[in-house]
């Protein structure tokens, strides 16, 4: 009689254990994940001299989501002059490491035979 009823705890246990393992593995979704946000929609209301929390609240999103297009848009335009500079230079800037050859590279021919 007592292994059963110890049995009966074991089971018990493990059936809790396993619906609480699954309910937090699908309840416990973060709410920004089912939706994009549309950063053109957002900087449109900002160009058009809108405050951060008035387009949050006419879009439905969080102000951090305001933010964060405003700081997308910034990276963007701070990218897109970079290589209209580049472009209009005629060629990309020279990397540190291409920039002075190795010693290696600048005697091969001492470095291959020893003396």
């Amino acid at each position: 009689m007592r292994g059963k009823k110890m049995l009966s705890k074991k089971f018990a246990l493990t059936a809790a254990s396993a619906m609480l393992l699954t309910t937090v593995a699908f309840a416990a979704r973060p709410a920004f994940a089912s939706t994009k946000v549309d950063c053109d929609a957002v900087m449109n209301e900002i160009n058009s001299g809108k405050k951060a929390k008035e387009v949050a609240t006419d879009l439905s999103i969080s102000t951090s989501s305001v933010y964060r297009c405003k700081r997308h848009a910034k990276e963007a335009a701070k990218a897109a002059s970079k290589s209209s500079m580049q472009a209009k230079a005629g060629k990309e800037a020279p990397s540190s490491a291409m920039s002075a050859p190795s010693p290696a590279m600048a005697a091969p021919k001492a470095a291959a035979s020893p003396k």
